[in-house]
């Protein structure tokens, strides 16, 4: 049985993911701000290493695998925190925590959203974000001079900032994997969730708008077992020969409004 570190494991898909990895038999670290098995603010870089220090600590013989769950949606109205967490909170972790993934071969899965593929893409704050030599500074400075309260900001700025994570993960998965560490991501649909529940009655009315086939004819969310499964097959070794992808775990909702994208 494996070890495996989970970060927004308090609630939702991490929650879930964490309770699939213990019926399997496996050990799980929680990493969340509150109600944790470490307790860090993943907004903050003290918070990041204060995760990463306990982690090596409980953990000295390596990681089986790390699973990307924290982040902040759009319609929390704090660009700032948004990209923090989603972005440079994701990274440091992974970043942090990727000797301990050596030790043992483990993978790595990050929760990115389906959002990825809204054709109002912020691009060229995609590009700042993997070019910016770590800049998180100069780049939240930027970004704390937006409209925070306007919904579709948010929005945008929460797609790009898991645009942007994918990317980051495409640009480093062959290095990661020639080193015996995998990396991917997942992109999730329009799951029933806390993060999803702080939305509007406007953001909620425009994702019960969006066709789920594989829930046709109901007016259901997707359920977070539904991500969580896709997660841990990812993670574990079965799935040994998949690095570098981008998995839409979305009912096929991608699929049906993008019919002509096959990459």
């Amino acid at each position: 049985m494996g070890i495996y570190a989970v970060t927004g494991g308090s609630n939702g898909i991490g929650a879930k993911t964490i309770s699939i990895l213990k019926q399997k038999g496996h050990e799980t670290i929680n990493i969340d701000w509150k109600r944790g098995d470490i307790e860090a603010d993943l907004s903050l870089p003290e918070g990041r290493q204060k995760a990463i220090d306990e982690l090596f600590s409980l953990c000295p013989q390596g990681l089986d695998g790390l699973i990307l769950c924290a982040g902040i949606p759009g319609s929390l109205k704090d660009l700032r925190l948004i990209l923090s967490v989603n972005y440079f909170g994701t990274i440091s972790i992974i970043k942090g925590a990727y000797d301990l993934l050596k030790q043992k071969n483990g993978a790595c899965v990050i929760s990115a959203s389906s959002a990825i593929s809204r054709e109002d893409m912020k691009t060229d704050l995609v590009d700042l974000l993997n070019n910016n030599r770590d800049d998180e500074y100069r780049i939240l400075e930027v970004i704390g001079r937006m409209d925070g309260a306007d919904l579709n900001t948010g929005d945008q700025i929460y797609a790009a900032s898991k645009y942007a994570l994918c990317r980051w993960m495409r640009r480093h998965s062959a290095s990661y994997a020639a080193n015996g560490v995998r990396i991917n991501a997942v992109a999730p649909g329009n799951v029933n969730t806390p993060m999803t529940a702080t939305g509007s009655k406007d953001t909620a009315a425009a994702l019960n708008a969006l066709p789920i086939p594989t829930k046709y004819g109901t007016k259901k969310q997707m359920d977070p077992e539904e991500i969580a499964s896709v997660i841990t097959f990812l993670i574990s070794p079965e799935a040994r020969g998949v690095n570098g992808i981008v998995m839409f775990v979305d009912g096929g909702t991608d699929a049906l409004l993008n019919t002509e994208k096959v990459y």
